[in-house]
């Protein structure tokens, strides 16, 4: 199984912590490990899609001054097989607003490290899927 490399974006170093902690070194037994590379910044994470090579970008709603659901839809819009985004909302009624902005997967505030994994490594799946036909 191939490395995958996993963006996580947040403006917040503790939400990123967070995140990261509940990926660990793979979210599940059947998915390869991961490389996390954590962004601060919306022009940062630009570079890296733009670089090409990310396999699933976690993205924080409440990031500051650029929040995670406009940031999905910029991406899904301008990206190239964007891949997919599991977005983390401030609470679960935004889910409607994770909807307009195209995301794969959504949880909320707080993190729960199991539902991040589950959706986490859903993506995965489908991505590896998406690279073996291709």
């Amino acid at each position: 199984m191939q490395l995958m490399k996993v963006v996580v974006y947040s403006h917040d170093a503790d939400v990123r912590a967070q995140i990261k902690l509940a990926i660990g070194r793979r979210p599940a037994a059947d998915v390869p490990e991961v490389k996390v590379i954590e962004v601060a910044t919306e022009p940062a994470l630009f570079r890296l899609l733009d670089a090409g090579g990310v396999d699933v970008m976690v993205l924080d709603g409440e990031a500051q001054p650029a929040g995670g659901m406009g940031v999905c839809r910029q991406a899904k819009d301008e990206i190239y097989n964007c891949p997919p985004v599991l977005l983390v909302v401030g609470r679960a009624d935004d889910g409607w607003l994770a909807t307009w902005s195209r995301a794969d997967a959504v949880i909320s505030h707080p993190i729960d490290p199991i539902s991040l994994a589950r959706e986490l490594a859903a993506l995965m799946r489908a991505r590896a899927a998406v690279a073996r036909s291709q």
